[in-house]
């Protein structure tokens, strides 16, 4: 019995590193599968039957470029193995998703949230009803949605799709998989927002560097703050970490923060913390839920324009954000900053007291300034890093799922 299961978990591990492949390198033929994983040609044979066996895989043929000799034999997943539901949860927005197997988007829509009202109530009434609709537009049944993977800012639960805190719900907990259980057979996962997009730019940057990437910080700007780390680990896997940044200490007894305390990173840096310097509004003033970003755009122009108050609201902004960064690399070590959110957008702005911040630090005195790049595009970032981690989820669970139909009906035999 041991050794049998012993054989099953080494096949259920090279069932994962075959569909893994496939997720990152798109339809691959027998010899390119066997190059990727490492796996000898039997070895791929014998999964890649499995697996289309099970209806996860398929495979078509591609006829060579030349016209001339025999097509090339793809395998590909099988796009209605199942299907993920996304959901990205903002401060003025929430974006539903659907997507199939293959990762490819099926449908789309966003609604906007009611600023006016943000009871735990109302969003879940809403969330249950968008889940309904975005399937009855594709015309599927709920059972064949394999997972829910829902993301917001702040802090998540470690082990259960629990939102601990949020900008938007403040101390009022949601419990995902205890709201949806009742009409939803599909997993249900959360995940912090940043984390996602540390994820997704950690994919970019070992892509373009290979081996040679170790370490990168991603920075998200906004109504929220917001910071990732993915780090190279030894096995090549990455480690990734979402510290609560936005909430680190900038100035004992400073500016009162959305959290209740004083004196947080974006307190003076968050959206509502620059409109508060740029009108000179006393620090201890409640901060506004949302601050729309037309009204940072008309501050942002007029410090472009010489407004020396302003100028000096997304200087102060930027000073906090790099005390804080300095912090961050002096725990772990000097690495690429990746800069993204809405709040990117003032970066000009921004980089003269980042810069100032960082300059505090020890190891940038001793190894120089990191390398700080603007990405722009953070929501596409945040569904990519949705895509890696779930459908990575999927992949493992429908192995392991599969190899429990296979021993049940072994049994039976």
């Amino acid at each position: 019995m041991l050794a049998k299961s012993s054989t099953e978990l080494v096949r259920q591990k090279n069932s994962v590193l075959v569909l893994t492949a496939l997720r990152r390198h798109g339809p691959l033929a027998h010899t390119e599968l066997s190059d990727f994983t490492r796996l000898s040609s039997a070895t791929v044979s014998v999964i890649t039957a499995d697996l289309e066996r099970a209806q996860i895989i398929e495979k078509a043929e591609q006829q060579a470029a030349s016209g001339r000799g025999r097509p090339r034999v793809l395998f590909s997943q099988r796009r209605d193995c199942g299907y993920l539901i996304v959901v990205i949860i903002s401060s003025d927005a929430v974006q539903y998703s659907l997507v199939d197997y293959a990762g490819r988007l099926i449908d789309r829509f966003t609604e906007e949230r009611p600023q006016e009202v943000s009871g735990v109530g109302s969003f879940v009434a809403a969330l249950r009803e968008a889940l309904d609709r975005i399937v009855a537009r594709s015309r599927l049944s709920r059972d064949k949605v394999l997972m829910i993977s829902i993301s917001s800012k702040g802090l998540v639960d470690a082990s259960e799709p629990i939102l601990r805190w949020s900008p938007i719900f403040g101390r009022d907990e949601i419990d995902f998989a205890a709201v949806l259980r009742e009409d939803w057979p599909a997993k249900v996962i959360l995940g912090n927002e940043t984390l996602l997009v540390a994820a997704a730019v950690g994919r970019q940057e070992e892509n373009a560097r290979g081996a040679g990437f170790r370490a990168l910080a991603a920075l998200s700007l906004g109504h929220s703050i917001g910071l990732g780390i993915v780090r190279r680990g030894a096995e090549g896997d990455h480690q990734i970490s979402a510290p609560n940044f936005g909430h680190m200490l900038h100035l004992p007894g400073g500016g009162l923060c959305r959290c209740g305390a004083r004196g947080c990173i974006e307190a003076y840096a968050g959206f509502y913390a620059i409109l508060r310097s740029a009108f000179d509004v006393p620090l201890d003033t409640i901060p506004a839920k949302f601050v729309p970003i037309s009204e940072l755009d008309k501050i942002a122009t007029s410090a472009r324009q010489g407004n020396r108050r302003n100028i000096l609201a997304f200087r102060q902004a930027g000073l906090a954000l790099g005390n804080g960064l300095s912090r961050m690399l002096s725990l772990h070590e000097s690495m690429p900053i990746a800069i993204t959110g809405p709040g990117a957008r003032y970066y000009d702005l921004l980089l003269e007291g980042i810069s100032e911040g960082l300059a505090e630090s020890h190891v940038v005195r001793m190894e120089g300034m990191p390398e700080l790049r603007v990405i722009v595009d953070e929501q596409t970032l945040v569904f990519e890093g949705h895509l890696n981690r779930a459908l990575s989820i999927i992949d493992n669970d429908i192995v392991r799922r599969g190899a429990s139909v296979a021993e049940l009906r072994d049994e039976a035999v």
